[in-house]
């Protein structure tokens, strides 16, 4: 596997392809820097040469994209803020409820989990007979 930025990503694959598994690097940014690159997106990422991979990791930095550790730190201080003024979005995480406005009576089971049903049971010790 080759290594880029401090993450291994897949030699079988097209680097196309293989450059979404750096963590802030999707499929358009991918197209976006092999496009600044010149260098054709069909080729397997274990084909490409030393001099193609180091060309990548510097265009990258040079158009300043955000990626691992820094993005992840970036995320989790924007979740600090939220939580530190309490406000609804804030709430919302912390129960596990989904934050942009979706319904909750129907859906939302992702975000929920799997039902717990509530609702009337069996007292073993009641008496047994007419009523």
């Amino acid at each position: 596997m080759a290594r880029l930025l401090g993450v291994e990503i897949p030699n079988e694959k097209k680097i196309e392809y293989s450059l979404p598994y750096i963590f802030g690097i999707g499929l358009p940014l991918s197209r976006k820097i092999l496009a600044h690159t010149s260098i054709d997106p069909n080729i397997r990422t274990g084909e490409l040469t030393d001099d193609q991979l180091s060309q990548i990791a510097q265009t990258a930095q040079a158009l300043k994209i955000v990626i691992e550790g820094d993005l992840r730190r970036e995320q989790q201080m924007h979740m600090k803020r939220l939580l530190g003024i309490n406000c609804y979005r804030a709430t919302r995480h912390r129960r596990g409820l989904p934050v942009r406005g979706q319904r909750t009576h129907t859906n939302a089971r992702t975000r929920k989990g799997p039902r717990k049903t509530v609702g009337a049971q069996k007292n073993p010790g009641a008496k047994k007979g007419k009523v």
